[in-house]
């Protein structure tokens, strides 16, 4: 138990943490004011100085994204005069309608994310110039197709791209960004600029004709990092600001870092508050070396080679059953084992499991404002429902394997469901390509809802905060995954 000095430096510390990172998180805001409104059923925000004037920008997210995943570029694109218009596709973010069509051909879902694109640039263009187009990843392909079917489009930027679609005529004045850290786009976004020129290099502009292109590399970047690296950012602008020949003055506040130390802050704040809940027995034991490799390589294989077969198919969101099913024997596996070694499960703590909640709704409160959409729409709440009847017995197994292990059995632990999931990729790659994506999802799961289910664990007992983290698990990837109507 921490002595009470301790938990006032610690609450210091956190209290200085989130406000300096408010501090900047808000500052990035200033002077930028923010509307929503629907283009058809399509949720759009527009951001924008008052009385700005400048040229019309438009921001597509990538897959699994949302506008706020965006508001790293939108917001200083806003701040240096333009007028910034972010959507959410369709089955992403709070747009009530699902994705449909086939995910794997340019005809299918590709087309309809197109038509739904141009349906935003259509209601948002005051046609005095050119519409810029900046977008990430999956919408890397859709913006690419947009540039060559229209003839008013301006600058654009692609960040992450990847498409078959950039061709050596079209799109006409492109920057293409990738991080240091994905070496695949990186080399794609090269070849791109050598369709122009074969012999262009990294950070060298390059025309021919009346196309001009230029590839550039975010230092210290992946795919999810790039949204907030300031040296990007700051290079989207100047080239739209080239384009349009224009010089706006904008900060690039380091929001990357802000958002980064509003999560620690808050994760740091938990253990100064969950003193609040009186303790009770934590039942939970040390586990042995063997108990460890029994409830990590057991699951890992029964998982995938039950769920794979039975592959359910229900929910209209991409690979959402498989998962709740596969989180379900995963979790069923490890409370099999925990009954036979005899560990008890305990009581639950009420006060610690209300606790936890209410600190993981203000958490969702911060990601929904800074990150990425948390809030679903009404039609995901039976989804959610659906993914706690997995996601609830995989946490408090979860919650009671890992209470007293050391960190290297938490590693082995948790990292056994990742390679699960692998190995159940492997088995049908068409069916499961993307449980790809939720490695990220879970990953900051287990790093920021973990740690303090773990402090409120220790205080109170594994049950209250694996069946609470169970919910918060269902909610985080009931609002990650696409909507999808086949």
């Amino acid at each position: 138990m921490r002595s009470p000095r301790a938990a006032v430096v610690g609450a210091v510390i956190a209290g200085a943490l989130i406000l300096a990172s408010l501090a900047v998180l808000e500052a990035a805001r200033t002077r930028v004011e923010t509307r929503d409104l629907t283009v058809g059923a399509t949720p759009v925000t527009a951001y924008a100085r008052s009385g700005a004037e400048g040229p019309v920008v438009v921001i597509a997210h990538g897959f699994a994204g949302s506008r706020q995943m965006m508001q790293g570029y939108a917001l200083p694109l806003a701040r240096a005069g333009y007028r910034v218009f972010s959507f959410d596709f369709l089955g992403h973010g709070r747009h009530p309608l699902p994705m449909s069509g086939d995910v794997t051909a340019v005809a299918g879902t590709t087309r309809l994310l197109i038509a739904q694109t141009e349906a935003v640039i259509d209601a948002v263009s005051d046609g005095q110039a050119p519409v810029a187009l900046l977008g990430h990843s999956m919408a890397t392909d859709v913006l690419a197709r947009v540039a060559a079917e229209r003839s008013d489009i301006g600058p654009v930027v692609l960040l992450s791209a990847y498409s078959q679609a950039i061709t050596p005529d079209t799109p006409r004045t492109l920057l293409l960004l990738a991080g240091e850290w994905e070496p695949g786009l990186r080399a794609a976004a090269l070849d791109y600029a050598r369709q122009v020129m074969p012999e262009a290099v990294e950070g060298q502009t390059v025309t021919a004709d009346e196309v001009t292109r230029r590839a550039e590399v975010a230092p210290f970047a992946e795919h999810v990092s790039i949204l907030h690296n300031r040296a990007a950012r700051q290079a989207a602008l100047r080239w739209i600001d080239q384009a349009y020949g224009r010089h706006a003055e904008a900060t690039i506040w380091p929001t990357g870092w802000a958002i980064l130390g509003l999560f620690a802050g808050l994760v740091l704040i938990f253990g100064s508050i969950a003193p609040l809940v009186r303790g009770i027995e934590a039942t939970s034991g040390r586990l042995t070396g063997r108990q460890v490799a029994a409830a990590s390589l057991l699951p890992t294989l029964v998982a995938p080679l039950v769920a794979v077969p039975l592959n359910p198919q229900l929910l209209p969101v991409l690979v959402a059953d498989y998962l709740a099913l596969h989180l379900a024997v995963f979790g069923l596996v490890q409370l099999v084992l925990i009954r036979w070694w005899r560990v008890s499960v305990g009581r639950i703590s009420m006060p610690a499991f209300v606790l936890l909640l209410g600190w993981c709704c203000l958490f969702g409160v911060a990601l929904d404002r800074y990150v990425a959409n948390f809030w679903p729409t009404p039609g995901r709440f039976w989804i959610i429902a659906a993914m706690a009847l997995g996601a609830v017995p995989f946490m408090v197994a979860d919650s009671m394997l890992t209470l007293r292990a050391g960190l290297l059995q938490r590693l082995a632990l948790r990292g056994a469901f990742l390679l699960s999931l692998g190995l159940a990729v492997a088995l049908d790659f068409q069916g499961l390509f993307f449980l790809l994506m939720i490695a990220p999802v879970v990953l900051l799961f287990y790093l920021v809802f973990g740690t303090v289910g773990r402090v409120a664990g220790l205080r109170a007992g594994p049950l209250a905060s694996g069946l609470a983290l169970g919910l918060v698990l269902a909610w985080a990837l009931g609002v990650s995954f696409p909507l999808f109507a086949p």
